[in-house]
């Protein structure tokens, strides 16, 4: 099975908040979003969510793939893949069947890299199951 790439244009970015933005609720979109300013709630979509330098989100999120390059607490379930720089930051738990982390990214959290994820729910976000063999991690730099 080929690898799937995504393009990533950030002059093809579908939505995006801003560094001064804080918003809290719920988000679901088609396309790529970025957020740089302060997200609480839900985020469900099966598209790519890029995670600014500045973004802090404080949520569940159910995405296609995600890129982290700032800060997330939360649950992450990624249908393709998990990104994280060297200058992100994830506290909570992330479950994907790739997860690619740079060196000097802090992580703070359960994974799972499995190519059996629960299937997306629109309606509710649920917290994954307790995989058969779980590595809780943590990396500082």
């Amino acid at each position: 099975m080929e690898d799937k790439k995504r393009e990533i244009d950030e002059h093809k970015i579908t939505g995006f908040f801003d560094k001064d933005t804080d918003i809290e609720g719920a988000l679901q979109f088609k396309g790529s979003f970025r957020i740089d300013g302060n997200f609480k709630g839900k985020i469900n979509s099966d598209s790519t969510l890029i995670v600014g330098e500045n973004g802090k989100i404080d949520a569940d999120i159910k995405i296609g793939y995600i890129i982290i390059n700032g800060e997330v607490k939360g649950t992450i379930q990624a249908r393709e893949k998990v990104e994280i720089s060297a200058s992100g930051r994830v506290i909570g738990s992330v479950v994907a069947p790739k997860l690619v982390v740079e060196e000097g990214a802090y992580l703070e959290t359960n994974c799972q890299t499995s190519d059996k994820l629960p299937p997306q729910k629109p309606e509710e976000l649920e917290e994954p199951e307790k995989p058969e063999e779980e590595a809780e991690t943590e990396y500082q730099s």
